[in-house]
């Protein structure tokens, strides 16, 4: 079904290669046949209505989903059930979700410095330094001292984000990581992501925010029924799009 490869201004060997991918829940045929390439660098933007398989795809890149059929690699490193795999691709992957997993009894700097402890090794004084220095990229430093319960919903989305800048991810992923803020809360959110994007950072991201995915992305894919529709840059994709799905799609969200 993805029958468009895009240009994207991206350079050198694809850090995630998904080719083939199934993934079932019992009968249920949540992906069926996925094939993606993901430069260093690249931010792809992935849309589609609720069920769609866009939220299951990415969480199959680090292997919180399992998939049935097919190939995931990341960074050279090919996901199967080989445990230290999956830890080796955890450990380069960030992730931010929906609702901000925060550990609610640690504060913001302790959650910052939990990962890099005990996954990297990092000496305590070393991961805090890191730490606030991801908290003032988020603009919010002021508040390591504070306990998620006592923070916004905005900034309790920053500080999940810092938290995986800490690990020195290789790519982000983020899932939908706007849709349980208050309207005013999503620009602080979209905003970091900006900044990082506008560093480099390889991000995929799952989002109904069409105005980040028009002034961010390299490349906006939509997603139906478990499959990649269509994908093309964001000019090509809201301006001219090429299947009727996803016409559809664009004309009920913008």
């Amino acid at each position: 079904m993805n029958d468009q490869t895009p240009q994207t201004a991206t350079s050198g060997r694809p850090i995630i290669e998904i080719s083939g991918m199934h993934k079932w829940y019992g009968d249920f045929h949540v992906l069926s046949d996925i094939n993606l390439q993901v430069q260093e660098r690249e931010r792809i933007v992935i849309c589609g209505p609720s069920g769609s398989g866009k939220s299951t795809m990415i969480r199959c890149i680090n292997r919180l989903e399992e998939h049935q059929k097919g190939q995931i690699i990341v960074d050279g490193i090919e996901l199967t059930s080989d445990i230290k795999n999956i830890e080796k691709v955890r450990a380069e992957v960030g992730m931010v979700f929906q609702h901000f997993n925060l550990f609610p009894h640690l504060s913001i700097l302790d959650n910052l410095t939990l990962g890099p402890i005990w996954v990297r090794k990092t000496p305590k004084k070393q991961a805090e330094e890191a730490a606030m220095q991801y908290l003032e990229k988020v603009h919010i430093a002021e508040q390591a001292k504070k306990f998620p319960g006592q923070l916004s919903g905005g900034q309790q989305q920053r500080v999940a984000i810092a938290r995986s800048l800490c690990m020195s991810p290789k790519v982000m992923l983020f899932d939908e990581p706007t849709s349980a803020l208050d309207p005013e809360m999503i620009k602080e959110v979209l905003d970091v992501m900006i900044d990082l994007a506008e560093e480099g950072m390889t991000m995929l991201v799952v989002t109904h925010e069409m105005g980040f995915a028009k002034s961010v992305a390299d490349r906006v894919m939509f997603m139906d029924e478990g499959q990649i529709v269509e994908q093309n840059n964001p000019h090509d994709f809201f301006d001219n799009p090429q299947h009727e799905r996803t016409k559809l799609f664009l004309s009920q969200i913008l």
